[in-house]
């Protein structure tokens, strides 16, 4: 009996460990399941690599004759695909030359050399499109941070900020060269609207950031935690001032700083590096267009588009967006104070002699489109069946074809209903008043001050203008010679005019707006409408048009 109890209690124990056994796995096991899970959390693209990647989009290097002129570069000989390889010593001493004339403090560490791996070595390709673009962008750069007693390292931060793209934006909405947010960049004197984002402004976003970058210092005094501050925010700093017990350092506050901003100085010290040392690491600048070095600005006096704009100078729109990143919709728009508008130097000239065409081309092309549109568009007319009538009467009446008439009605049958409504669709007429003033422009011959051409250009007779309207009429590759011009009041009259003109051969470098500056008279406007073409069309070389004079 005594041994049946003994076995019975010791049974009871065996069971009661095992059921506290079976519950401290479950809880390890939850406990081990959740690190798991935090351990494989997916993090997000790193910021930093992601404006890297950015360039990868920007249209400017599309094209094939951006290209590294490696045979001056290239000090060192290197093969064009060697990617060369430094140790840790190499590259800490290559730091401490840097650092001995800078305010920064340039320290060398494995977050610093897993940058200088990304720039030097994963991302080679975007590198050297952001060398070509330190080009364009430094010496304004430079030239301001020096205004304003600022270190010229700083013209790296934008390399860190942005990979120096003037369209970027972060998934936070930071957008330009220098990254700011929208409340930041009004506090520093941004203006962004519906048309413009001086955010994105090359030239303005950098007295900004100076601005900033001058008040971050007056408040830390030490400029690796201005760039934290410049970051994540100066509140986001003080936190991690006061968590870290008092400390002053950015490397001491590091821990406590969120994770983006702790990576953000190791990669402005990486930048630093790489920017200096490209060439020991066969790095070599993508070059941009070199009249890009060269740009200046005009005034802008009327609301108008780059399009319009890069149709009269002959200039890629890709390019006129690239230079003017701020106007948000493609259109400058009109100010109290003439808006800025950057150009390369050899387009401000061709701009500055064609101002007034720009406007008025916008202006005539809108208004004559609308204008054509009115007179061309159908006319509908209601109709009420009267007794006996048909649909071949009817159809009789109008001036229409009876078969469009059943179309347009549904209807099969030649009979109708008396009382149905039917809808006419007919042409409209162009106004008496045209026709009166083409019989009296007819009588009027119009004259016209000789200019100077060469010998592909000919001036015809009467005779032969009529003879090669004829033909042009026939091959379908122009229109009539009559002319329409829209009146100043922008009314549906129209005044017409026989228009004499000449026979130009397109030569190389030929635009529409040096041909018809070329000759009195002539329009950009008319010489398109005349030989039907397109403006955002490039004339070739050979081709003949029409050129109206007076």
């Amino acid at each position: 009996m005594l041994e049946n109890r003994i076995m019975k209690t010791i049974k009871s124990y065996i069971v009661i460990i095992c059921f506290l056994l079976v519950g401290l796995t479950n809880v390890s096991y939850a406990k081990a399941n959740k690190v798991g899970i935090k351990a494989i959390e997916i993090q997000c693209d790193d910021p930093i690599a992601a404006m890297l990647d950015s360039l990868q989009t920007l249209k400017l290097f599309e094209c094939s004759s951006y290209t590294t002129d490696t045979c001056v570069l290239n000090t060192y000989n290197y093969c064009p695909d060697l990617i060369p390889h430094f140790d840790d010593l190499t590259i800490e001493e290559r730091l401490n030359k840097l650092d001995n004339k800078s305010p920064f403090d340039l320290v060398f560490n494995e977050s610093v050399k897993n940058y200088i791996e990304m720039y030097a070595n994963r991302k080679r390709t975007v590198v050297s499109k952001v060398l070509g673009l330190s080009h364009l962008y430094f010496n304004m750069f430079e030239e301001q941070l020096d205004k304003y007693n600022l270190p010229l390292e700083l013209k790296y931060l934008a390399i860190v900020e942005s990979a120096l793209n003037p369209t970027a934006i972060s998934r936070t909405g930071a957008a330009g060269l220098w990254q700011f947010m929208l409340p930041t960049g009004k506090m520093f004197g941004l203006d962004v609207t519906s048309y413009v984002d001086e955010r994105k402004d090359p030239y303005q976003s950098t007295l900004a950031a100076c601005k900033y970058l001058k008040y971050l210092y007056n408040l830390f005094g030490d400029w690796q935690m201005v760039l934290a501050a410049y970051n994540s925010g100066p509140g986001t700093v003080s936190k991690a001032i006061r968590r870290s017990g008092g400390k002053t350092t950015y490397w001491e506050i590091r821990p406590f700083l969120p994770t983006e901003t702790q990576n953000y100085v190791p990669a402005f010290i990486a930048v630093n590096y790489v920017m200096n040392y490209s060439r020991e690491h066969n790095l070599y600048p993508i070059t941009v267009k070199s009249n890009y070095f060269f740009a200046d600005t005009v005034h802008v006096k009327q609301q108008v588009t780059l399009n319009q704009i890069a149709t009269i100078i002959d200039m890629p729109l890709d390019e006129i967006h690239f230079l003017n990143p701020a106007y948000k919709l493609g259109i400058v728009p009109k100010n109290e104070e003439a808006s800025m508008l950057c150009l390369p130097s050899n387009k401000v000239g061709t701009f500055l002699k064609n101002e007034v065409s720009i406007y008025n081309f916008k202006t005539i092309s809108t208004t004559t489109k609308f204008i054509s549109k009115q007179i061309n568009a159908p006319e509908k007319i209601k109709h009420k069946v009267k007794a006996n009538e048909t649909i071949t009467t009817i159809a009789a009446l109008y001036g229409v074809n009876a078969e469009d008439l059943k179309k347009w009605n549904k209807i099969n049958k030649n009979s109708v209903a008396k009382g149905r409504l039917l809808t006419i669709l007919k042409n409209k007429q162009e106004p008496d008043v045209v026709a009166n003033n083409v019989s009296k422009a007819k009588s009027n011959k119009a004259s016209y001050t000789k200019k100077p051409f060469d010998k592909t250009q000919t001036i015809l007779s009467d005779e032969e203008t009529k003879q090669l309207n004829l033909e042009f009429s026939d091959n379908n590759n122009f229109a009539d010679a009559d002319t329409s011009i829209v009146s100043k009041n922008n009314s549906k009259q129209l005044e017409t005019a026989k228009a004499e003109f000449i026979i130009h051969t397109v030569h190389k470098g030929d635009t529409l707006w040096n041909i018809a500056n070329r000759y009195k008279g002539s329009t950009v406007e008319e010489i398109v409408r005349i030989n039907k073409l397109s403006a955002k069309k490039a004339l070739k070389v050979g081709e003949k048009i029409k050129v109206p004079i007076s």
